[in-house]
């Protein structure tokens, strides 16, 4: 194995000067610099983090922990992630819940046996008001950020980094509204934080152009293409008389409107269709579609930031991110007749 000493031997300098060089110190000439890297990469020297580690007392690794890479809403934001900690000289460690308390309870855990300098999660919701893997990066005082909203109250001491949930729902209505639906379906996503705010933007942009939400235009769905197909057969069964539909997020929307063109409908001729998420199927769909700018990437870079401020001992500042709207080819003003009726 190489040493710090065996490279110094070679340049004809100490292994204090050879030590800065690596670590790109100030006060070595770039020239020094230079030529030591340039022999510290022939020899085949490698950076020892573990000693490094030992002396710091930090192992220059974060911890994330998301629901799974398989939504193209995570794959993302973890992309992002990965390249601002790579930036920072940081590893990351992944690992994915499935939604499962019990999952993200021992991932935590074997975050906290790993000694990761910090953590970066995306919690699961559950019933109970307790969690055992929260509860341990309290009492450890491991550094902590909340993607996304934070979801039950045992969350409240930890920093959250989230996007306008709320009012980038209510974009979306306010957009349709502005077209002339009067009579605008909501596919409803889980019951989970984030859909709920985007249930309640929904809302908030009616009541503020003095309407009322009426129940038989409101559909529990999910957050899953099958979820947006069941519940666009069940529109059609009810006849809603809708002229538009706004989804929870872009894959109900895509599931929705597969199950639409199916049945003969056109969009946005017959009905206009808008999702929540701006993801890469939204717009290569059939129709491309009307959507939220969900901040992926930026959620993913602004909570690595936060979190190497807390790391550092300091308080970062923390606001929710804006979610503009992408208008494209499935929203238009209103047919003038009502396409669910008909069906």
């Amino acid at each position: 194995m190489v040493r710090l000493k065996d490279i110094a031997e070679q340049i004809g300098v100490s292994v204090m000067t050879v030590s800065k060089a690596l670590r790109d110190a100030k006060d070595i000439a770039p020239e020094t610099k230079a030529r030591i890297k340039l022999k510290a990469e022939e020899m085949g020297y490698v950076v020892d983090v573990a000693a490094q580690g030992l002396r710091n007392r930090k192992t220059f690794l974060l911890g994330l922990v998301i629901p799974s890479l398989a939504n193209p809403v995570f794959a993302r934001m973890v992309s992002a992630i990965e390249e601002r900690a790579e930036a920072a000289r940081y590893g990351v460690l992944l690992a994915q819940t499935h939604n499962y308390a019990e999952r993200e309870d021992a991932a935590l855990q074997r975050l906290l046996e790993r000694r990761v300098d910090g953590v970066l999660v995306w919690p699961v919701v559950r019933q109970n008001s307790v969690s055992p893997g929260f509860q341990r990066l309290k009492a450890r005082g491991t550094p902590t950020v909340v993607l996304g909203p934070r979801v039950a109250t045992f969350m409240e001491d930890f920093i959250s980094i989230a996007g306008e949930e709320l009012e980038g729902s209510q974009r979306v209505t306010q957009h349709l509204l502005q077209l002339g639906h009067r009579r605008i379906a909501y596919l409803c996503g889980p019951p989970v934080v984030w859909a709920q705010e985007r249930y309640e933007g929904y809302k908030r942009a009616l009541r503020e152009a003095g309407m009322e939400v009426e129940d038989s235009l409101v559909f529990q769905a999910g957050a899953t293409i099958e979820d947006g197909e069941k519940a666009a057969l069940q529109m059609i069964h009810e006849a809603c008389r809708a002229t538009a539909i706004q989804c929870a997020n872009d894959l109900v929307a895509i599931g929705c409107g597969e199950t639409l063109l199916k049945q003969g409908l056109r969009i946005p001729e017959d009905l206009s269709l808008a999702g929540y998420g701006n993801t890469m199927v939204a717009q290569h769909f059939r129709t491309p579609l009307t959507t939220v700018r969900q901040p992926k990437a930026r959620l993913g870079v602004t909570a690595v930031e936060a979190l190497l401020k807390l790391i550092a001992g300091e308080k970062p500042l923390v606001s929710r991110l804006p979610a503009p709207l992408a208008i494209r080819a499935s929203t238009a003003a209103p047919a003038a007749r009502f396409a669910l009726a008909q069906r």
